[in-house]
């Protein structure tokens, strides 16, 4: 928003205590998306399903792990991934074979062992790169194909946007006027703390609002302490191992063809964000395996799958402070809180409301990512084939709101509508004729022909 405030790429520069800050605003802006899997979890498995202690352990552990595989240089936070709910939905429904007269909390373990074998497919396609090169397998994704993908991300988030801060308009309203102001207006510190700022006031004004009185649009209660209450002060997360079975692998494992193009085009959104090559350098390969060995992990012990966040995505390219530690900071505070189930449950009383104003602007910045990604890449959009690609990636990526299911052998399988668009763009683009793309391999002509992954480094 502001060009002329410097990035920072050593949070070290800004002492201890204003790091510790930052994180924080990571973990703040992860929090609500990654409980909510397991809330959704929980009703699929009427009351039987995914811990939010274990998830927050396994995002907290994914990413440091997922750090430690790219070489600890992409500024990433994995936390629980929405691609895989059509699947656990599916596995609490079914009611044949071995899963017949099986109680709702018997069949999660076989969901979670699904997962893991989708997590094993990331390596799969990491050994594919490893062995080709990454500038193989980019000629296939280059900025006509990246630049939209990345702004259906942010725009296929929006209704969630919407959908949240229609409980309480007022709060969403305050959190995203607090955001704006601390961001145009904020000095020194406050400037790249804007999210936690607006999720901190906007709570406090929750707790004036509900001491008054004050209920939601739909008379509900704006605050429901009613969780704190219940949990203790220390707890260890209730692991679990899962289990295998054919069929429940079937309905998980194909999940993962949607959530690799959405890691690709998630470490694109990173990379244009900072303006580092992470593609490169770390590697694709490295990021796949990182993210997909996160998947597996938590999977193997009763978590769910891990993604790439791109509400930190945001956050990064709000704060201006691209230091990887600051993401590993919020990891940790997300361990921590496994272990402190009150804690949790307070941070997982704030509104609804709240996140829906916070998420205005971090969906929105993804998006526009997306088409700073394609403006600054000088991507030529007077050729057809050009045209072409973004077009229709756009359309799929919208237009297809719950994704497309079809069935394989009795199973029912859904890509989402990422995974539908990313596919449409690499295969328009590897099939219509003018692509002469070479990833990295002439930066100068790269710029000319408008191709070039990032213009500003030669």
């Amino acid at each position: 928003m502001n060009n002329n405030f410097e990035t920072i790429r050593d949070a070290r520069a800004l002492g201890v205590p204003k790091m510790l800050l930052l994180g924080l605003q990571h973990m703040f802006a992860m929090f609500g998306a990654t409980i909510l899997v397991p809330i959704l979890v929980n009703s699929y498995f009427n009351g039987e399903g995914l811990s939010i202690q274990v998830t927050l352990f396994f995002a907290g552990i994914g990413t440091l792990f997922f750090h430690v595989c790219s070489k600890l240089k992409v500024p990433a936070f994995l936390g629980s991934s929405f691609a895989f709910l059509g699947g656990f939905a599916t596995v609490a429904n079914l009611d044949s074979g071995i899963f017949a007269g099986m109680t709702y909390g018997e069949k999660l373990p076989y969901a979670c062992g699904g997962i893991v074998i989708a997590g094993l497919l990331y390596l799969l396609l990491a050994l594919v790169i490893k062995v080709v090169g990454v500038k193989q397998v980019m000629r296939f994704l280059p900025p006509v194909v990246t630049g939209p993908i990345i702004i259906c991300i942010g725009l296929s988030l929006a209704p969630s946007a919407v959908n949240n801060a229609s409980s309480n308009w007022f709060l969403a309203l305050t959190a995203l006027v607090v955001i704006v102001i601390f961001n145009i207006w904020g000095k020194g510190m406050w400037k790249i703390i804007p999210i936690l700022l607006g999720v901190v006031i906007s709570y406090a004004v929750a707790l004036a609002m509900n001491a008054f009185g004050f209920t939601n649009a739909d008379g509900s209660a704006i605050l429901d302490f009613s969780g704190v209450a219940a949990s203790s002060f220390v707890g260890l997360p209730p692991f679990m191992v899962c289990k295998f079975d054919v069929t429940a692998i079937l309905v998980m494992a194909p999940i993962a063809l949607a959530t690799m193009m959405e890691h690709i085009g998630d470490i694109s959104a990173i990379s244009a964000t900072v303006g580092e090559n992470y593609l490169e350098d770390p590697g694709l390969h490295r990021t796949l395996v990182g993210d997909g060995l996160a998947t597996s992990i938590s999977a193997l012990f009763g978590g769910p799958a891990n993604t790439t966040y791109g509400e930190n995505t945001g956050v990064l390219e709000l704060s201006k402070v691209h230091d990887p530690k600051v993401i590993r900071l919020a990891a940790l505070y997300a361990i921590i809180l496994s272990f402190i189930p009150k804690m949790s449950a307070i941070i997982g009383s704030l509104p609804s409301a709240i996140i829906g104003g916070v998420s205005f602007i971090l969906y929105g910045m993804i998006s526009a990512i997306g088409v700073r990604n394609v403006v600054e890449n000088k991507v030529d959009f007077t050729k057809s084939r050009n045209l072409i690609i973004a077009a229709v990636i756009l359309v799929c990526g919208l237009g297809f709101a719950n994704g497309l299911t079809f069935t394989v052998g009795g199973t029912s399988i859904t890509l989402t509508s990422l995974a539908i668009a990313a596919l449409a763009g690499i295969l328009l683009n590897a099939v219509l004729p003018g692509n002469d793309y070479a990833f990295g391999e002439n930066p100068s002509g790269d710029i000319n022909r408008g191709v070039s992954f990032n213009p500003q480094k030669k």
